[in-house]
């Protein structure tokens, strides 16, 4: 039973791989709109080094249509609200508003795992964790590194617990609506692993101001 299953599992992989080019969301939307998201997917799929120009225009159509459903979402949330203020008022409003904020945290969540499984069918988990910095302009990386040389004394403990959290930072920034809303997820974090670091014992203001000297005398800046 198990191997038909898994004969089963591999034959409809291979049946999605080949069955047509993934279509792009675009209907009833602003071609402007839709012209920027596509470059701003594509730019993200260059840096994965595909070779086959069809898996890239996958994975371009997938990172776009993901791009156009958070639009759509926070989309349907913003009416709600504006309708709500309105024409309501005192906590009718206030709990219409909410009941808005509510419906695009489960609109977001519900969709949350769609995008990493369609994406699994054309890339491997390393090339998806490139999609999903690009999605997130790097910021765990840089986040990451900047701290292991801030602080070189780092134990591999705490290592490991500053990568969760930026882990676990970038999930809930790729669903955030705005550039700016991305990076105040990530700044959430930061500060959840400063408070964290001078739990451990460190004193962060010295260990910053060693580091601007270090990266000042390898002639560097910040």
């Amino acid at each position: 039973m198990f191997k038909k299953s898994l004969l089963f599992a591999l034959m409809l992989q291979g049946a999605l791989l080949t069955a047509g080019a993934v279509e792009l969301n675009q209907e009833g939307r602003d071609p402007e709109y839709v012209t920027s998201i596509v470059n701003r997917s594509k730019k993200i799929v260059d840096k994965l080094g595909l070779t086959d120009q069809a898996k890239a225009d996958d994975v371009t159509n997938i990172i776009a249509n993901r791009y156009f459903k958070l639009n759509d979402i926070y989309t349907v949330r913003d009416q709600k609200v504006d309708a709500a203020k309105q024409t309501l008022t005192g906590d009718e409003k206030n709990a219409a508003i909410q009941a808005a904020q509510n419906e695009k945290d489960a609109a977001l969540y519900r969709c949350h795992f769609e995008f990493p499984a369609d994406l699994s069918l054309y890339l491997t988990p390393e090339q998806i964790t490139a999609v999903k910095d690009g999605m997130t302009f790097g910021v765990v990386k840089v986040t990451y590194d900047s701290h292991l040389d801030m602080i070189p004394t780092l134990t591999d403990e705490e290592k490991a617990q500053i990568m969760a959290w930026l882990i676990e930072a970038r999930e809930l920034a790729m669903d955030a609506e705005t550039s700016n809303k991305k990076h105040e997820v990530f700044g959430k974090y930061k500060g959840r692993i400063n408070n964290y670091l001078t739990k451990r014992g460190y004193d962060l203001k010295k260990e910053r101001e060693a580091w601007y000297e270090r990266v000042r005398a390898r002639g560097g800046q910040l």
